[in-house]
């Protein structure tokens, strides 16, 4: 059992995500997302963000 007081769990976000999606991938999507993601070693999240920031940054 935790202490009195002490908080246990993951902390504090300064940017928190509170803003869920759904995304509908073709199968063949999906399997491209995934091979990128493992051979880069990264989650599918952030290839996804990553994806995002290019898009927006040109």
């Amino acid at each position: 059992m935790a202490e009195k007081g002490k908080v246990t769990g993951r902390p504090k976000s300064d940017n928190p995500r509170r803003n869920p999606i759904t995304v509908r991938l073709t199968d063949e999507e999906l399997s491209m997302l995934k091979k990128y993601a493992e051979k880069h070693s990264v989650t599918m999240t952030q290839v996804i963000l990553g994806g995002i920031r290019k898009c927006c940054s040109e």
